[in-house]
């Protein structure tokens, strides 16, 4: 077997892009401390490997984030990579957390600054990070098809979304993906949203791939024990447990659990690319190993079997920002 990122167009209609994708969050203070210079040999090491898809937010790190895939990008050629940015969530002083803003006026001031930012003259693929409550879907996804059609936008995705939502959203405008959280913990999607998706030809981008370090990773995410409830008391160690029956399998498959929970997310099908974090270059190089894994019928099923569906205890966020989510209602 070889590690190599595999192409997968996002729906019908978006980019075509490599997976898994790197998700950049983590390089702007997120999950700790970081080093402005580390994290452009971090973006380099995925793009020297031959990955195209960033996925970032104007809001990590206020600002901080674009700023440095900036930095990243300098000496690259613009057409190489693929651009995904999600707006919308509002931050005060110390990272606050202020709702979202998905207004059109809002959209199109959102995007200014990120062009600017990032020193690009268009986006690849554009999405409100979260739904705004107060703005209809239709408006919100309107103003971005506006910018489509003015070329400081390629795609329209969707983040965290239900599937009523995701209807109305592609009525409006050609949707070429969904961002939500998917993984061995986390498979709510396959209900509603994975199908509908499926319907509509939109593709999925999936997050949370590692269950903020549940299932193996760095484990970086400690601040969430004591606000996060899958990782609180009797939730911890049950999930733990679960997650500690697939380290036999991954043995035998010479992988490590993160690179077999990487290989089930990317099983699910080509529409499907995971987004995974990394604050080091040799975090990349674990990535882009786990494609060398390849699941048949009767590895997933014995996956299953390990972790079954909704045997996780616990939500994924408190329950402030579950109520953000649209996907949950």
């Amino acid at each position: 077997m070889t590690s190599e990122l595999q192409s997968h167009r996002l729906g019908s209609t978006g980019p075509t892009v490599t997976s898994p994708a790197l998700g950049c969050m983590g390089l702007s203070g997120a999950y700790g401390p970081t080093d402005d210079e580390q994290g452009v040999c971090t973006i380099h090491a995925y793009l020297n490997a031959g990955g195209t898809l960033l996925d970032t937010g104007d809001f990590y790190g206020s600002g901080h984030n674009e700023w440095l895939i900036r930095q990243a990008l300098s000496s690259r050629d613009r057409e190489d990579v693929v651009l995904s940015v999600k707006f919308g969530a509002l931050r005060g002083p110390g990272g606050k957390l202020g709702g979202n803003d998905g207004r059109p006026e809002a959209v199109h001031n959102f995007l200014g600054y990120s062009l600017q930012r990032l020193g690009v003259d268009h986006l690849d693929i554009y999405r409100p990070a979260r739904l705004d409550p107060t703005v209809p879907i239709e408006e919100t996804v309107g103003a971005i098809a506006e910018m489509v059609e003015k070329g400081y936008v390629r795609h329209i995705g969707l983040s965290e979304v239900g599937a009523d939502t995701i209807r109305r959203a592609a009525a409006v405008a050609p949707i070429s993906d969904v961002q939500i959280e998917y993984s061995l913990l986390s498979r709510d999607v396959e209900d509603e949203i994975l199908p509908v998706c499926r319907e509509l030809g939109i593709g999925i981008t999936a997050y949370g791939v590692l269950s903020s370090g549940l299932i193996g990773g760095s484990g970086s995410m400690e601040g969430k024990r004591t606000v996060f409830p899958r990782f609180q008391g009797a939730n911890l160690d049950h999930n733990a447990a679960l997650v500690a029956g697939l380290q036999k399998f991954a043995a035998e498959k010479d992988a490590t659990v993160a690179q077999l929970a990487v290989a089930w997310v990317a099983a699910q099908g080509d529409d499907v690319v995971p987004v995974l974090g990394a604050r080091r270059p040799e975090q990349v190089e674990t990535m882009v190993d786990s494609t060398r894994l390849s699941l048949t019928d009767d590895d997933l099923a014995r996956i299953a079997a390990l972790v079954p569906r909704g045997a996780v205890r616990g939500e994924r966020y408190p329950a402030p920002l579950m109520a953000e989510l649209d996907s949950e209602r």
